[in-house]
């Protein structure tokens, strides 16, 4: 038997990574595999969206009450879990739109998150790595730094002259875009809502959603069955209580409704260093480490 498969998931602010593939790396760590999240921001800049929270106690101490919840996420889904220690740029609104908070993630020279991603992943040595695409997921300016920090560190943390101070390189062998919700998807859960006389939350955002808005549906490549572990998702995302409402939208739909309609998570496979992917990539029942476990179970 060869090395332990290791898989690293990268995000913006704490709580993303209970709400983008949670499930997934619930699964795999059951499966025996180590999993890392990486949080490039404290989120000191979220707002409160769960009115049960919004109390003076948590205002006053925001940074610590996001940190204490990450570490119960992380706990729940049975992770390892690194800070890279950015400040949260916040989510630009109105017209013109302020700018950025100097000193803020999004506003960072590339290469000082780079290093700093660079050095967890030769410490950590992911043989998966997953992040956010060009677009972030939305358009959130720390999602599109993550996007652009997780890509220039995978092409500099196998090569020895990029960041030579931060650890003996490493070269991951996969690179995946995880992919939210599609409009298939909502399409889904709002047609599985109706037809069980339920009301269905979905309804305004299928009615806003524009022709030309960009479905990440149409980008996935893999598709993850972790029907099994979204309870665990769910726990997860509750642990996070200043931005989850338990009464929100997240859980208008059954878990056993969920696990019936839409049993998995989506990827897109972006890089990949172990060949061809026709044989062993599948929309049906996929493996993020399709390709790397006959590499590295059998080294």
């Amino acid at each position: 038997m060869g090395d332990q498969l290791r898989l690293m998931t990268v995000h913006a602010h704490p709580d993303d990574e209970s709400s983008k593939g949670a499930a997934t790396c619930a699964r795999y760590v059951a499966e025996g595999a180590e999993v890392m999240v990486v949080t490039c921001t404290g989120g000191e800049a979220g707002s409160i969206l769960n009115p049960a929270m919004d109390r003076p106690e948590v205002l006053a101490d925001m940074v610590g009450v996001r940190r204490e919840e990450m570490r119960r996420a992380a706990e729940i889904l049975g992770v390892e879990h690194r800070w890279l220690g950015f400040v949260d740029s916040g989510l630009p609104e109105g017209d013109p739109k302020p700018p950025l908070p100097e000193g803020c993630f999004a506003l960072e020279p590339l290469e000082v998150p780079t290093e700093a991603l660079v050095r967890v992943m030769r410490e950590f040595r992911p043989h998966v790595v997953v992040t956010y695409d060009e677009n972030g997921g939305y358009p959130h300016p720390d999602h599109i730094r993550c996007h652009e920090v997780s890509m220039a560190a995978w092409e500099a943390c196998g090569d020895p002259d990029r960041f030579p101070e931060a650890g003996e390189p490493w070269q991951p062998l996969k690179l995946y875009y995880s992919h939210g919700f599609s409009k298939a998807r909502i399409i889904a859960f709002h047609e599985a809502l109706i037809a069980a006389g339920l009301e269905s939350p979905w309804a305004e955002w299928l009615e806003n959603w524009k022709d030309d808005r960009p479905d990440p549906g149409t980008r996935v490549t893999t598709r993850v069955r972790c029907a099994e572990y979204f309870p665990v998702r769910d726990r997860a995302l509750l642990a996070h209580a200043t931005q989850i409402d338990p009464n929100g939208r997240w859980f208008s739909m059954p878990i056993e409704m969920q696990q019936q309609v839409w049993p998995t998570e989506e990827y897109e496979l972006a890089r990949s260093l172990v060949g061809e992917q026709d044989d062993t990539e599948s929309l049906v029942d996929g493996d993020l480490f399709s390709g790397v476990r006959e590499r590295v179970l059998t080294s």
